[in-house]
């Protein structure tokens, strides 16, 4: 059984607001799944069946803005960082002890974001997981920064839905998995999507494209699990390849036929290389 659970204020009363988030399962090692840019917290299914049959406590986060999360305190990637903060002292009042953050895309860029901030803030992360994502956003210049949120932002100044974007948009990420996973993971991608406010979708795009944290790759200090897709266009396997080369103590892989939504086309594949990592924790 699975719960939803509200937003809650973090224990600084004046510091950041818990975000909302979904929570399963019991153990000594807590999960916590980050979505990317067109996610929430349901785009985790066999996630939550695989761990928490495992012995672990699963959570997946509605990123602020997303599901009944409130809206960043500013579309920066700092205040989604501070945000992943609250919500893992608010499980860490809870009984959470030891977390391992994974973080799919933009989710893995607000994980690299809140580790470089080191001690205190990552006192309890025991490990990461890293799929689809950078360490950077692109160029570092103003100018391919703004095309970029122009482009992503032109549909919906014309007046079309963020679900019939994701329609568009969906298919090529999806790399190659069956006819039924291939059906069952886009009308959940386009569910997700679909779901979301223009507000927080522009928002989100302001805070992705001032990720920059190449440099702090070579201080993280915990075991760190790289997963990339075959396919994935977005977070092509050879820039994650060069992101392990920089951290210490890093294991990648890349799943065949896989695109961006790996864990949803490829979940077999994709939980058994997450669960070796986490055997060896």
């Amino acid at each position: 059984m699975t719960t939803p659970v509200p937003p809650t204020s973090s224990t600084q009363s004046d510091g950041p607001v818990c975000p909302t988030y979904r929570v399963a399962g019991e153990g000594p090692l807590t999960l916590v799944l980050l979505h990317g840019i067109g996610g929430n917290r349901d785009v985790w299914p066999a996630q939550f069946g695989t761990f928490v049959a495992a012995g672990y406590r699963v959570v997946a986060w509605d990123m602020p803005g997303y599901g009944e999360s409130a809206m960043p305190a500013a579309p920066t990637m700092a205040a989604l960082a501070d945000s992943l903060r609250a919500l893992l002292d608010r499980l860490a009042s809870l009984g959470a002890s030891r977390f391992v953050l994974v973080g799919h895309s933009m989710g893995g860029m607000v994980v690299q974001e809140l580790m470089a901030r080191g001690e205190p803030f990552t006192r309890d992360i025991a490990g990461l997981v890293l799929c689809g994502t950078s360490p950077a956003f692109g160029k570092p210049d103003g100018d391919f920064q703004r095309e970029f949120v122009r482009q992503r932002t032109a549909p919906l100044d014309a007046g079309k839905t963020l679900r019939e974007m994701a329609q568009a948009i969906v298919p090529g990420m999806l790399g190659e998995p069956d006819d039924v996973t291939r059906e069952q993971a886009h009308a959940l991608a386009v569910d997700a999507m679909g779901a979301l406010t223009p507000d927080a979708y522009r928002a989100a795009l302001q805070a992705l494209v001032g990720f920059e944290q190449r440099a702090a790759l070579t201080r993280l200090s915990v075991p760190v699990l790289l997963i990339a897709g075959e396919h994935d266009n977005n977070a092509p396997p050879k820039v994650m390849a060069r992101m392990a080369e920089a951290i210490p103590d890093a294991r990648y892989v890349c799943l065949p036929g896989a695109g961006h939504l790996m864990n949803l086309t490829h979940p077999v594949a994709f939980d058994a290389e997450v669960q070796a990592f986490l055997s060896a924790l």
